[in-house]
């Protein structure tokens, strides 16, 4: 066996961007949405709604995402306990995401520099096994449907600096497609900046957790606004069901693209075998075991070798990785090779 060491300019690292469509299939658009009776009526019932591609008691039925309500009142659901006001289920969404977004449960959702009032909002969560390192800024296409309808999408084409919260980076969902805004054509005191409306943006983006925050207020709005007409209901200790309801608004529309990206890095060798290397068979049937000769002229004379497979080795000669080629190489003292070995992690 033959050993040698690698110079510095043998070794490369490089990364590649990967995308691939975020729903099941790798397909990029969601076209088909159903949800399941037994999952909208058990317990996770009560904090989101699944929503898949295909009937929930179909063979090859996944959860794509699901649909989650949050407010900071507690409104929309029923109370854990009738005595304590506040403290239901929309509550808990509320302060989870809080949490996950924010950081700070003293701090307030903020949309396209608007403050709501009313402190909730609409949690779209890609399931995880959907997508690979992130969502990739500017696929993003959703269209919702309530008395209008409105093609969202996030601004990331349209910003110079990204913002980064908890979650990571954040953009703002906007009216457009493919990353940019449109202008809405609505009167200057309701359209406060391109794709967004007098209730600021319609949510957040956040691709590296695969979440969009949707703003009810900028839904609510009507055609003229700029909004879908998407009514959100405010009840205390009482089960409004707001999920459903964006869930019907998304379904009638039925258009829902996002992509997945992953970046690989991957670590290359360049293995070289110079013309006077790796010419002889390490093979001890060619030598003779009571003199040590070679017992083949030809191998004297005329020597070569087949490459079959490269290891390559720590200091202390223990095999850390192997690579084994397509077929034999041919190397004679005529010949150089040179075998790039990629790593991927």
């Amino acid at each position: 066996m033959s050993f040698k060491r690698f110079d510095p300019e043998d070794f490369l690292v490089s990364a590649d961007s990967i995308t691939a469509g975020a729903w099941t299939n790798n397909l990029p658009t969601l076209t088909t949405f159903h949800t399941s009776s037994v999952q909208a009526g058990s317990v996770s019932g009560n904090y989101y709604l699944n929503v898949f591609q295909q009937n929930s008691t179909s063979t090859g039925a996944e959860v794509q995402f699901n649909i989650a309500f949050g407010d900071s009142a507690g409104s929309g659901s029923v109370l854990y306990d009738p005595g304590i006001n506040g403290r239901s289920y929309t509550s808990t969404i509320f302060g989870q995401w809080q949490n996950i977004v924010l950081g700070d449960e003293n701090n307030n959702f903020v949309f396209g520099g608007v403050t709501p009032v009313t402190q909730s909002f609409y949690a779209l969560s890609v399931n995880r096994s959907k997508f690979k390192g992130s969502i990739f800024p500017g696929t993003l296409e959703l269209r919702i449907s309530g008395s209008n309808e409105v093609v969202l999408t996030d601004n990331s084409n349209d910003v110079d600096t990204v913002v980064y919260n908890e979650s990571g980076r954040v953009f703002q969902i906007v009216s457009g497609s493919n990353g940019s805004a449109i202008s809405i054509t609505d009167s200057p005191a309701n359209a406060t900046a391109a794709g967004m409306t007098v209730s600021g943006s319609y949510g957040l983006f956040l691709p590296d957790i695969g979440a969009i925050i949707l703003n009810p207020a900028a839904l609510a709005l009507d055609s003229g606004d700029g909004g879908a007409g998407v009514t959100t209901l405010y009840a205390s200790d009482t089960n409004d069901n707001n999920p459903e309801a964006l869930f019907n608004a998304i379904s009638s529309s039925g258009y829902f693209t996002l992509n997945s990206q992953e970046n690989i890095t991957s670590d290359y060798v360049f293995v070289r075998a110079r013309n006077s290397e790796y010419n002889y068979s390490a093979n001890p049937s060619f030598i003779s075991g009571s003199t040590g000769e070679v017992l083949y002229n030809s191998f004297i004379n005329s020597p070569q070798s087949f490459v079959t497979t490269v290891g390559l080795y720590n200091d202390s000669n223990e095999l850390l990785a192997v690579a084994k080629l397509s077929k034999p190489l041919k190397k004679d003292f005529t010949k150089e090779a040179l075998v790039r070995v990629k790593l991927d992690f």
